[in-house]
């Protein structure tokens, strides 16, 4: 799943990454706040000219459903400036092994200067 997920991200797939998804699903983010998943990857996606994803380590939790993946995203934002983070992306999965809750963790000091500088020319 966590691997599926990633691989529909970094290709720029609404549809592919919404179908991980259950249809209430959340996504608590540093940068757009704790969104349904619909809205948030409206928006990232709008914001987002391409990205690109390393993994760099798969976790379990203590059950099934919950799970979480280290990876670099070096994420080009739509007027080209580039910037990149590693990231912890945890995931709380609904009876029907869809994701429901999606928690975003990283350090934004440098990737919200150059998200903010984006936001501020629109």
């Amino acid at each position: 799943m966590l691997t599926q997920y990633l691989e529909a991200l970094e290709k720029g797939s609404y549809q592919d990454v919404m179908n991980l998804f259950s249809e209430n699903a959340v996504v608590t983010s540093p940068l757009y706040g704790r969104v349904k998943a619909a809205q948030f990857y409206k928006e990232l996606l709008k914001d987002t000219t391409k990205s690109k994803i390393t993994v760099l380590n798969l976790f379990t939790g203590k059950t099934e459903t919950v799970g979480a993946v280290h990876f670099l995203y070096e994420w080009m934002l739509k007027n080209r400036t580039v910037t990149s983070f590693e990231c912890v992306d945890v995931v709380e999965l609904s009876q029907d092994g869809k994701i429901d809750h999606l928690t975003i963790i990283y350090d934004t000091h440098e990737a919200r200067k150059a998200f903010e500088k984006m936001k501020m020319k629109e």
